[in-house]
């Protein structure tokens, strides 16, 4: 099985500008993100996009995991290296 490039992406060391660049490429409003994980609210997303507050790292994982699935991995590290 081949391993994907964003399965060594540390979900502590993604700014808040790119989770907000990570979720408008992957497609998704922040209310979207609540229908899509039970656990975030879009409360959540708007305090972690503006760097007012942390989520926890397996909710952050599980954010990540929601938007690379919509990206390339490609995407996905340009966003995370460059913001």
């Amino acid at each position: 099985m081949e391993r994907s490039s964003t399965d060594g992406v540390d979900v502590e060391e993604i700014s808040p500008l790119a989770w907000r660049l990570l979720r408008t490429a992957a497609g998704y409003e922040q209310r979207a993100v609540e229908r899509e994980l039970d656990e975030l609210m879009q409360a959540h997303v708007s305090m972690l996009e503006s760097g007012r507050r942390g989520l926890s790292r397996p909710r952050r994982r599980a954010l990540f995991e929601l938007y690379a699935a919509e990206l390339t991995d490609e995407q996905v590290r340009v966003l995370v290296e460059t913001f």
